[in-house]
């Protein structure tokens, strides 16, 4: 039962596809956004009442819902105003969830979601069966209303900022890839941002699976429980390459074995998926110098995991801005791993600049993107990689990962 009125927070990509679908169906929708430079000429010509650059709690007035994008905290006034007067508060994937009828295969996990989503959009494809990807990975969920098969699977990337406002989100099958500490500049502690991660499972039923790492605590709900690890025998090696990767590929074929996948399938997909952009993203050769762009390694768990990619040699990029991470034991695992010199930028360099002093690896304090990549060019020998794995998100000097990855294809480019 959908309300009569509801307000969408937040106009970016979900924002304008939840208050899309709303429309379509028939309720009243505001939708709200802090920029006062929005051009929501889509959403008025759909009937939706668009309000910028203002968060007064009457536009609550004679409201059913709240539909809360996840660039929100809880903590924004509209949305401790809704909580204050017992309304509803809905994350888009709970109102896309409430609109599709497919069976969903829910992700989340610290790192690799992405990488995962799209391995297993290519297994189902494989297998010819009828799939869409969404969530987290670019393309919201509620954007799917009204395009798909009934039979058709969704996967679904799901951030702990999705998941901390589900009521009723149920997945058909659910893995969680790993956790460790993220985004605690948002989630007040780890405990916090665990159990969003873990809420992922908590509405599924008998019939439903969760797909967790071996070893795994005891999670809610009352799922059939599959567990998956790095080392397991897989129906072909994956292409991609990286420990971490193959991490990814276990929890895949598990979650794809629940889902009636044939292992042919799988294989196929293994052996011909070839990652995705801005994940270990090989962008050029310059002079026998390879350059990687994994720009999408925004904490310092996911730059670690890519060091295992590549020899000894490395001429690592890292910086951005700060997220409340310990880079010790990216600091360790660089120096385990040989990194031949770190080249530092942003406003997180100095804590990386300390931690990478007390595990004795070389370092240089370039500032800037564009400085590292001469630095790092100008150090560089033939046979040796140049990685951008920053270990930190972007906001300090770019727009989000994708346009800091973009500004490195186009400086390697440019050599």
């Amino acid at each position: 039962m959908l309300p009569e009125r509801a307000l969408v927070l937040g106009l970016a990509r979900s924002g304008e596809a939840a208050a899309l679908a709303l429309a379509r169906r028939g309720v009243a929708v505001v939708g709200v956004d802090r920029r006062k430079d929005l051009d929501g000429g889509r959403l008025r010509a759909a009937g939706v009442e668009v309000v910028l650059g203002a968060d007064d709690p009457e536009l609550l007035d004679g409201m059913d819902l709240l539909v809360k994008s996840p660039g929100i905290p809880a903590e924004a006034p509209l949305v401790a105003a809704a909580r204050e007067r017992g309304l509803t508060v809905w994350s888009e994937v709970e109102l896309g969830h409430r609109l599709l009828g497919n069976p969903i295969l829910g992700i989340t996990g610290t790192n690799g979601k992405t990488t995962t989503s799209e391995l297993l959009g290519e297994v189902f494809r494989a297998a010819g069966k009828p799939v869409a990807v969404a969530g987290n990975v670019g393309r919201p969920l509620t954007g799917l209303d009204g395009t798909l098969a009934e039979d058709a699977w969704i996967v679904c990337e799901l951030s702990s900022f999705q998941l901390e406002d589900i009521e009723a989100f149920r997945p058909r099958v659910a893995i969680l890839l790993n956790l460790t500490p993220d985004h605690l500049d948002r989630h007040a502690s780890l405990e916090e941002y665990r159990a969003a991660k873990l809420r992922i499972f908590e509405n599924q039923g008998p019939d439903d699976v969760a797909v967790v790492p071996r070893g795994f605590e005891e999670i809610p709900g009352s799922a059939r429980r599959v567990e998956f690890d790095p080392q397991d025998e897989l129906p072909a090696e994956p292409l991609v390459p990286g420990e971490h990767n193959r991490e990814n590929a276990a929890a895949a074929t598990a979650a794809a074995r629940a889902a009636g996948i044939s292992d042919d399938a799988i294989a196929q997909a293994l052996r011909t998926f070839e990652g995705v952009p801005h994940r270990l993203e090989l962008v050029g050769e310059v002079g026998g110098i390879r350059f990687v762009n994994d720009s999408k390694a925004t904490n310092p768990e996911a730059a670690g995991r890519a060091l295992s990619a590549y020899p000894p040699g490395i001429r690592l990029i890292l910086g951005g801005s700060r997220k409340l991470s310990s880079y010790s034991s990216l600091a360790r695992e660089a120096s385990a791993r040989g990194v031949a010199k770190a080249y530092l930028i942003g406003e997180a360099a100095d804590e990386i600049a300390e931690a990478l002093a007390g595990a004795g690896v070389r370092f240089a304090d370039s500032g800037t993107l564009e400085q590292a990549v001469a630095d790092a060019f100008a150090d560089a020998e033939p046979g040796e990689v140049v990685l951008l794995s920053p270990a930190c998100a972007s906001y300090d000097q770019f727009r989000d990962f994708e346009e800091r990855g973009e500004r490195f294809r186009d400086l390697v480019a440019a050599l």
